[in-house]
C-alpha cells in the first residue's frame, strides 16, 4: 500500500518521536538546573520554568499533529466521529464498529462520556487508513432503550474513498414521532 501502512515503520516513526520528546525534555530540565545554580532570585526562575512548561506543551501538541499525519495521511486517512441527541429513548453503554466486516474498535461509555455527548460533545470514535475504494462501515449501539429493554441496533453506510480525507459521522437521534431512537451514519 504505502510506507506508512507498514506497522514497523509506524512504530519506528512513533518510538522517534518519543526519543525526541524525551531529549527535549531533558535539555529543558538541565537549562532549568543550570539557571538555578546561577540565578538568585526565584521568582525569574519560576517565570523562566512556566514558559518552559508552555513551551513542552506546545511541543507536544505539535509532536501529536506530526505523528497523526505521519501515521495518516490524508491519502488513506478515514475519521469516524459519534454524536449523540439528548438521549430521551437511548441510554448508551458502547458502540461497536466494523469496516468491511472487521471489527475496528469496541468503545464503552462512562456516564461523563455520555453527558458531554448529550451536551453538544462529538467524540472520534476511530481513525484509520484505508485504500482508496469502496468501503463499508457499520456501527452496532448497545444499551438501554424505551421502558428500560435491551437495545442493539445498527447502521451502516457505503462509501468511496478517494485521495481525500474521508470523515463519517455516527448519530443517535431521539424521534419523538416514533418514541424510538433512530440510528444514522453519514459522511461529511
Amino acid at each position: 500500500m504505502s510506507f506508512y501502512s507498514d506497522k514497523a515503520s509506524k512504530d519506528n516513526i512513533v518510538h522517534w518521536l518519543i526519543s525526541l520528546l524525551v531529549g527535549f525534555l531533558f535539555s529543558i530540565s538541565l537549562n532549568v538546573n543550570a539557571q538555578q545554580s546561577e540565578s538568585p532570585a526565584n521568582n525569574t526562575v519560576a517565570e523562566q520554568l512556566q514558559q518552559l512548561r508552555k513551551e513542552v506543551v506546545a511541543l507536544n501538541r505539535d509532536l501529536f499533529v506530526l505523528e497523526e499525519d505521519l501515521l495518516f495521511p490524508s491519502s488513506t486517512q478515514v475519521v469516524v466521529y459519534l454524536s449523540m441527541d439528548i438521549g430521551t429513548y437511548f441510554n448508551l453503554d458502547a458502540v461497536e464498529l466494523k469496516i468491511d466486516d472487521k471489527v475496528v474498535t469496541y468503545h464503552l461509555y462512562t456516564e461523563k462520556q455520555i453527558q458531554a455527548l448529550f451536551k453538544g460533545g462529538v467524540q472520534k470514535l476511530h481513525i484509520d487508513n484505508l485504500a482508496q475504494g469502496e468501503h463499508q462501515l457499520t456501527a452496532f449501539f448497545i444499551g438501554k432503550g424505551p421502558q428500560d429493554r435491551d437495545y442493539k441496533r445498527a447502521t451502516s453506510i457505503t462509501f468511496t474513498k478517494t485521495a481525500e480525507a474521508k470523515s463519517l459521522e455516527l448519530s443517535i437521534i431521539d424521534s419523538s414521532l416514533k418514541q424510538q431512537p433512530i440510528f444514522e451514519a453519514i459522511e461529511l
